[in-house]
């Protein structure tokens, strides 16, 4: 494995704050629709009430479940090719900012015309193109955390990748629920609020033009080629990897029919105020356990353990709604979930950086790392819907989200190149 290039300088707090508002707004722009808005437009178009005697809503959740396994494909693509591209950029503004911002600018868009869609095909077509946008942003930020931050402070760093997510979220459902928003304004709310957060980490971060000329020509064949990293090569890069896309599919699993479990598995009255509950501790415990754990894993120098921790303690949580269904366990459940899902996503993204195969392919190796986050989580709902639909509940749901958690934290234990 080709050693990462040492990094001189500590990065600052301020810079640190800038990196976390920017993952604040596109997370909030990401999950916001993801959580709340998407499904909920996708019940419109298909004539389904709210109520929870509906009898129609396996068709929701499985319409649901396509839509997002189609922008899934999207996202499979964007992430590695946008990395390799910005790896390859040695224009004056950067590596990485142009596609931060040519990223943040499509997200945006998209999501505005979105919100004016009322056909699938259109709901379709322009979430695809959301994720697209989301992707190539995502992949030039976290390319920055291995560009210029040292090893010493990737835990903390990496930490702040994942808390905005709980924090966003819980923010994008707030506001559309206290200003009782239409879905056309929710979306036109959290693309404006994208665009706000990530503009000022862009005007301001470090990124200096990169001069090598070395990188092969782009070519389809050239990134097809570099997009395979051999397992056997790179044993730790593969352990990483797949541990993550389980943990990541599991979370999915988890969360993503969430909406649908409360309205057509426990048959709450208001089930958009439950959500915005659940998500609210899921919340707290997500960002004390990723920010905690990120500390904890750079002053220890270890990652491994706090990885084989979450995992388990995912499968806790969803064993634990599986088990005894009911609001009250559901929440014990979130807690559990965040807690192990924070501890998750901040480590093992300071662990992902670490276990690279070519310093001069960082944005084209993390994209791929990303990948194991992005896909899973759209292709949860559609994995999801189909579990559902076979076994005619969310018992069985669960049970694989929890299967797939604790198998995602055992991984880890084959990385030997870190701690």
């Amino acid at each position: 494995m080709t050693a990462a290039p040492a990094v001189a300088s500590r990065v600052s707090t301020r810079w640190i704050a800038l990196f976390a508002l920017a993952w604040l707004g596109i997370w909030m722009a990401q999950l916001t629709p993801f959580q709340l808005s998407l499904p909920s437009q996708i019940n419109d178009h298909l004539g389904i009430g709210d109520t929870v005697s509906d009898t129609n809503w396996r068709h929701s959740v499985t319409t649901f479940g396509v839509v997002s396994g189609i922008s899934a494909v999207f996202a499979l693509v964007a992430f590695p090719l946008t990395g390799s591209l910005s790896d390859r950029t040695t224009g004056r503004f950067g590596r990485r900012r142009p596609w931060i911002l040519g990223g943040v600018v499509v997200f945006a868009i998209a999501l505005v015309v979105l919100g004016t869609r009322t056909g699938l095909v259109g709901i379709t077509v322009w979430w695809c193109v959301a994720i697209t946008g989301f992707s190539a942003a995502s992949a030039a930020l976290t390319a920055l955390i291995g560009d210029r931050v040292p090893v010493a402070q990737r835990g903390v760093v990496s930490s702040w990748v994942s808390a905005p997510q709980a924090i966003g979220v819980i923010l994008g459902i707030g506001l559309i629920a206290a200003l009782g928003l239409s879905t056309g304004s929710g979306y036109l709310v959290v693309a404006g609020l994208l665009v706000v957060c990530v503009v000022p980490f862009v005007m301001s971060v470090d990124d200096p033009p990169h001069t090598s000329r070395e990188h092969r020509k782009l070519t389809v064949a050239a990134v097809v080629g570099e997009l395979w990293i051999s397992p056997r090569a790179h044993p730790d890069f593969g352990w990483t990897l797949g541990g993550r896309v389980l943990v990541n599919l599991g979370n999915a699993l988890g969360t993503s029919l969430l909406l649908y479990y409360l309205q057509f598995g426990l048959r709450v009255a208001d089930a958009e105020a439950d959500l915005l509950l659940l998500t609210g501790i899921y919340m707290v415990f997500v960002i004390t356990a990723a920010i905690g754990s990120g500390l904890a894993s750079d002053r220890l120098g270890r990652r491994k353990p706090f990885v084989l921790a979450a995992g388990a303690l995912q499968g806790v949580a969803a064993l634990v709604i599986a088990v005894a269904a009911s609001v009250p366990t559901t929440m014990v459940a979130a807690a559990l979930l965040g807690a192990g899902f924070g501890s998750f996503l901040g480590v093992d993204q300071a662990l992902a950086t670490q276990v690279l195969p070519d310093p001069e392919h960082t944005g084209k190796d993390l994209g791929i790392m990303n990948i194991a986050m992005a896909v899973p989580q759209a292709l949860g709902p559609l994995l999801g819907a189909a579990t559902v639909a076979v076994s005619g509940g969310f018992t069985a749901l669960f049970t694989v989200s929890a299967v797939l958690g604790i198998a995602g934290g055992l991984s880890v234990l084959r990385v030997r190149s870190v701690r």
